[in-house]
């Protein structure tokens, strides 16, 4: 299986094809408090961050703060939108069912989100006691805290394991803890991450033979 033993995914935009979903209802409650955002340009602003570091950059381009109901309303309708529209990225459950080395998931996302969009795509029985949340440890990427534990806890070192990220932010947080970190560029319009992850893909059907070519 190449020099890896072990890979941790991403879920927002890797496993599930949330992105848009979440990304959308965020300029749609951002543009009312006049953020004049499109979908395009929400999700090259927010992809990949936390949910307080989307609502700075969102105070930051309307120069005033949003109410304290802004995350709650967030999650309420996201979660909705969700319900009835999520779908796994396209490939992910091949992938998922021919990795031949353990694997787990690190998300920026709570738990609570991780388990919901993982459930209604069908996904959450391949990752049960292996989700590991940014907001269990209350540290958010870039800094590379929830890699280095989900890492510890699947038993093995960062340079044994390979991460799949969709961002910037990820592949930044993934570089800080010392580990490879393979590029997912299908909805990167801007492709941003070629030249900052250690490969770049644009299908999930490349993944399995990128990782078995690995010396």
């Amino acid at each position: 299986m190449g020099k890896y033993k072990c890979v941790i995914f991403d879920c927002d935009g890797v496993l599930v094809d949330s992105e848009a979903l979440s990304n959308g209802v965020l300029a749609d409650l951002a543009n009312v408090h006049g953020a004049n955002l499109n979908l395009a340009s929400a999700i090259k602003l927010f992809k990949g961050g936390s949910i307080e570091a989307c609502i700075t950059k969102i105070e930051h381009r309307i120069g005033k703060k949003l109410p304290e109901t802004f995350e709650a309303d967030y999650r309420r309708i996201s979660f909705e939108k969700f319900k009835t529209q999520m779908q796994p990225i396209e490939g992910i459950k091949a992938v998922l069912d021919q990795l031949e080395i353990p694997f787990c998931v690190a998300s920026s996302g709570p738990e609570e989100k991780i388990r919901l969009n993982l459930g209604l795509t069908g996904l959450l029985p391949l990752f049960e006691g292996r989700i590991f949340s940014c907001y269990t440890i209350k540290t958010w990427k870039p800094d590379p805290a929830v890699f280095l534990w989900a890492a510890k806890t699947m038993g093995f070192t960062p340079d044994e394991c390979l991460v799949i990220e969709d961002s910037f932010t990820g592949v930044t947080a993934a570089k800080a803890g010392g580990f490879d970190v393979f590029g997912f560029t299908q909805q990167d319009v801007h492709n941003e991450l070629e030249g900052h992850a250690t490969k770049v893909f644009n299908a999930m059907d490349e993944l399995l033979p990128l990782i078995h070519a690995s010396k």
